[in-house]
């Protein structure tokens, strides 16, 4: 953590819950993150289904917790079957929307140029956008892994401009610890925070490199989060299945809080 960049924790609840369970687990998350003290001194945010997007809103009402989808079309209306756009997450009270999730670039093979389609329209309609990138076990195997990166990161941003691309988070999540049997360290997610930070200054300037957060994406929980949000390029974490459970995202968010402080924010 860095005192300059207030935490961001996401929950990303995949294809997970139903109606009437996603709107107890928002009711659980509100209550929980309230005990653990961190409202107000985090940003926290739950990306639900999107059949859920309106009850989950409606439940979290004019809490801190920020409103998100898990994806948006690329384009803005139009002949695009089963797709909703990023103003239409806005018509929900979204705030915020994944962008590129790894399930989605290589489950669905979405590339970087649609990636970039769909953070500038996110970032058009108002949106914050948590952009993802990360390798495969066979990149970072071929010591591709801080160039496979660099190139999705420039694919999308593209050309954005800082003014416009200052409300995205970028998220790292490394793709080849997720289920191969192998794990990634603190000292992993720092050595690629920075280099994504490296890579930003070179985009932009090193001022929009050291104000932009990057969190983690790599399998973060209750137990590991202290010792990953204690380095200092890892700004918090997109979490996935310990999202599901109210006390184990609190118990995150508040190792971000606290490791926030430590390193003297405020």
């Amino acid at each position: 953590m860095h005192p300059s960049r207030r935490p961001f924790v996401g929950g990303n609840w995949k294809m997970n819950t139903d109606l009437a369970s996603g709107a107890e687990l928002a009711d659980a998350l509100l209550a929980a993150l309230v005990a653990a003290g961190t409202e107000g001194v985090i940003d926290a945010a739950v990306y639900p289904p999107f059949a859920y997007l309106f009850t989950v809103g409606r439940t979290l009402g004019h809490s801190d917790i920020l409103l998100g989808g898990q994806d948006c079309a690329a384009e803005a209306s139009g002949a695009f079957t089963g797709q909703v756009s990023a103003d239409m997450l806005c018509d929900l009270g979204c705030r915020s929307v994944i962008i590129g999730h790894s399930e989605r670039r290589h489950g669905l093979q979405e590339g970087d140029e649609l990636l970039h389609q769909k953070l500038a329209i996110a970032l058009e309609s108002g949106l914050q956008a948590v952009l993802c990138v990360g390798e495969t076990l066979s990149q970072r195997d071929d010591g591709l892994a801080e160039a496979v990166v660099a190139k999705q990161l420039r694919g999308c941003f593209g050309t954005l401009t800082a003014e416009t691309a200052d409300r995205v988070v970028v998220a790292y999540e490394p793709v080849w610890a997720i289920g191969t049997g192998r794990t990634a360290t603190p000292q992993d997610a720092q050595a690629m925070h920075s280099s994504i930070r490296g890579v930003l200054a070179d985009l932009y300037d090193s001022r929009f490199a050291a104000q932009t957060r990057i969190i983690y994406g790599g399998s973060v929980n209750a137990k590991n989060a202290r010792a990953i949000f204690a380095e200092p390029d890892v700004d918090g974490g997109l979490i996935g299945g310990a999202s599901l459970k109210a006390e184990d995202f609190a118990s995150i968010c508040r190792a971000a809080a606290e490791a926030w402080s430590a390193a003297g924010g405020h």
